[in-house]
């Protein structure tokens, strides 16, 4: 075995659910050590600059409460007790449990669950190898991205855009629907640079005013769900005052002319008295981009996190077709490039064993699979074991008191392979102990980038901690599944994929560090068509048609709108639930990760509900007052934060904190739906009425 060599700084890439994928340049102290990670200098999107959360890995890889033995249920499910035993003992009771599952109902009660604690395409998608070459439950991506890509997907037929480089290039920079300065620091890397070279305007766009739109020139706070009314109103603008491109409309979209006649109703008044904002903020918006011709929308994932959302994407990526702002370098609209790479992981994910009659659960309604309802379940077994890697859906996942019901099944056998006991390791029969990406080899691409890049096993796992893929692979011997991916090494999966996508080997990507997959201009922009089979944008989409990731239509996917529109299908607030909760992402958590570090939960303290002064006057909550928020899911109780920033009756809780760290154990999700998003399945994280009592008398 090769010893990692010790006080150097060594290439890798940030592994977790953010478009950026980082290139990394990591300070190895000895074979178990790391010390500082900083952004690759010479990457250029990356550009030296990294998130403070992974720039203090070293507190996360060698924080003392990691896991580091497998570790065996003793007392009742919840409670925390358990006993370590050895990985034989671990992995042979694993497979026992599923074996007795398959005999009892079959293979398709067993659930192989998972998600994007990694994305590491080794080590997140090997589940699926085990998963088809034992006949498991398959799983329906449903709980991130589909509405957002699906949106997207609707109107230029692909999901690729611009290069995402050419923000630097812009002279106006739109960011909307994402908190860039905490989410995607490396969008504001690039905006700040075209600002400061070219005298870029940065506009953003949000539900609150996040640290991004106070960086912002013009910043918008509209209310939550409602970024279709705007971006309607500016595209009716666009056609009034003579900014729209008729001639690039009349050779790159569908519908123009229909478009123009339905926007003749979605004025700026319109919109205003829907978003929340002035005539005057709209007004001031349209002019911008209309009279910008490089005009770059940086479109983000808060789009996925609504009802509506799906058609606020849509719409919003509408208007770059509108003012024609893709001819030009440093203009259009981007939201994500997953469709540049055309990498074979078909060895990874053991498709050539896939079977498309067996069910696919959708991820989002665990709470309704695993409590049995027949809908979700299609007529098969109940799901009585499962495998959890790369995600924590006790406290992720939406309808938290039924996701807690059925994980308290006595009757499931749950394995939960972790790095540290999280809420859903605590519901586990057995804990496995997992590796952390600087201690196993993987491959990654980006979302938000156009780079692949190799991230290599640098130091060694803490005590007994062992990778996904060794998991995948001993389970499939005791198992009996039988797969040539089984016997390969994370390396020889890499070098396979590589190969077989014709981009190189993994000797070559170790010596480049990244490989560029940024298409030519003309077909990064569109100009040779977009991605429909007629090269036109989609005005008017078949929604039911749409080539995103799908299992089918969901929800209310007949009552969408032809054209781009506000749809009033978001949860709106009414007399028993007079507000409406947002539930944002916090700048020193990702999902649930980081929140064990004791820096990442010193800045963000404790669970918090931020209020405006005069909405909290009106129910006697004052600051740092307990509040309950509930509706008809579940209740949590949050500490109240008094800020101006929100639009009235709008209401902010950051951070996916643990169960624990409520004062009544239940996280913020107990208040979120898991009905599917129109057409193709989502939550509406951001997208809950909801009624508040405050606990504490106004001080």
């Amino acid at each position: 075995m090769n010893r990692p060599v010790v006080n150097r700084h060594a290439a890798s890439a940030c592994p977790h659910d953010c478009p950026s994928t980082c290139a990394l340049e990591v300070e190895v102290l000895d074979e178990r050590t790391i010390g500082r990670i900083r952004g690759a200098a010479d990457n250029d999107y990356t550009a030296g600059v990294i998130c403070a959360k992974v720039a203090r890995y070293a507190e996360r890889v060698h924080h003392p409460d990691r896991l580091t033995r497998p570790l065996l249920r003793t007392g009742p499910k919840g409670s925390g007790q358990f006993t370590p035993i050895g990985w034989d003992e671990a992995l042979d009771r694993i497979a026992e449990a599923f074996l007795a599952a398959e005999a009892a109902h079959g293979p398709q009660a067993v659930w192989p669950y998972y998600y994007a604690g990694t994305m590491g395409l080794v080590q997140r998608d090997g589940i699926h190898r085990l998963r088809h070459a034992k006949g498991y439950s398959r799983q329906f991506d449903s709980i991130c991205t589909n509405t957002a890509w699906t949106g997207w997907i609707a109107g230029t037929g692909r999901l690729t855009g611009p290069d995402p480089r050419e923000i630097a290039k812009a002279d106006c920079v739109v960011i909307w629907g994402t908190n860039a300065v905490a989410t995607q620091v490396n969008v504001m890397t690039h905006a700040i640079r075209a600002r400061k070279t070219r005298g870029a305007k940065i506009v953003a766009i949000d539900v609150y005013e996040t640290e991004t739109v106070r960086q912002a020139d013009l910043g918008l706070v509209l209310r939550p769900g409602t970024d279709a009314a705007l971006a309607c109103a500016v595209m009716h603008v666009a056609f009034r005052d003579g900014y729209a491109d008729r001639d690039y409309l009349a050779r790159y979209s569908d519908v123009p002319e229909e478009l123009e006649a339905h926007l003749a109703s979605r004025t700026p008044e319109w919109a205003a008295a829907i978003t929340g904002l002035t005539v005057v903020e709209i007004e001031a918006f349209a002019k911008l981009v209309g009279t910008t011709k490089r005009s770059f929308f940086r479109l983000g994932y808060g789009f996925t996190r609504s009802r509506n959302g799906t058609v606020s994407m849509h719409a919003a990526a509408s208007i770059a077709v509108v003012l024609g702002s893709f001819r030009h370098e440093g203009g259009g609209a981007f939201h994500n490039n997953g469709a540049i790479y055309r990498l074979d992981k078909s060895m990874i994910e053991g498709t050539d064993r896939l079977d498309p009659t067996i069910r696919e659960l959708d991820q989002s309604r665990i709470g309704s699979v695993l409590t049995g309802e027949p809908d979700v379940l299609f007529g098969g077994p109940p799901v009585t074991a499962m495998l959890i890697q790369n995600t924590n859906p006790m406290t992720v996942t939406p309808e938290q008191d039924k996701v807690r019901r059925g994980f308290a099944r006595e009757d499931l056998f749950v394995a939960v392979h972790e790095q540290f006991m999280t809420d859903t390791a605590r519901m586990a029969d057995v804990v496995l102990p997992a590796t952390m990406f600087l201690e196993h080899d993987d491959i990654y691409k980006g979302g938000g980038n156009q780079y692949v890049l190799f991230g290599p096993k640098l130091i060694e796992a803490p005590g007994e901690a062992r990778e996904n893929h060794f998991v995948h692979a001993e389970l499939a011997r005791r198992l009996g599944a039988e797969h040539p991916g089984f016997a390969m090494t994370a390396r020889e999966h890499v070098d396979w994929l590589l190969r077989h996508s014709g981009i190189g080997t993994l000797a070559e990507l170790e010596e480049k560090r990244w490989i560029d997959c940024q298409p030519p201009f003309e077909r990064a922009h569109f100009l040779d068509g977009f991605g429909h089979p007629d090269g036109r944008f989609h005005f008017k989409p078949d929604w039911t048609r749409v080539p995103a990731p799908n299992a089918g239509p969901m929800g209310p996917w007949r009552e969408m709108p032809a054209l781009p529109d506000f749809w009033p299908v978001i949860e709106e607030a009414d007399e028993a639930h007079p507000f409406r909760l947002v539930t944002a992402p916090a700048r020193s958590f990702l999902n649930s990760s980081f929140g064990e570090t004791v820096s990442g939960r010193k800045r963000e303290g404790r669970p918090t509900l931020m209020i405006r002064p005069d909405d909290a006057a009106r129910i006697g909550l004052s600051e740092g007052g307990r509040v309950e928020v509930a509706n008809g899911r579940g209740r949590v109780v949050l500490t109240a934060a008094l800020f101006d920033g929100l639009k009235p009756g709008v209401v902010v809780a950051e951070g996916i904190w643990a169960n624990a760290d409520h004062e009544d154990g239940r996280g913020i999700n107990s208040l979120t739906g898991s009905d599917p998003v129109a057409p193709y399945g989502g939550v509406g994280f951001h997208d809950n009425k909801v009624r508040l009592r405050a606990l504490d008398a106004a001080t």
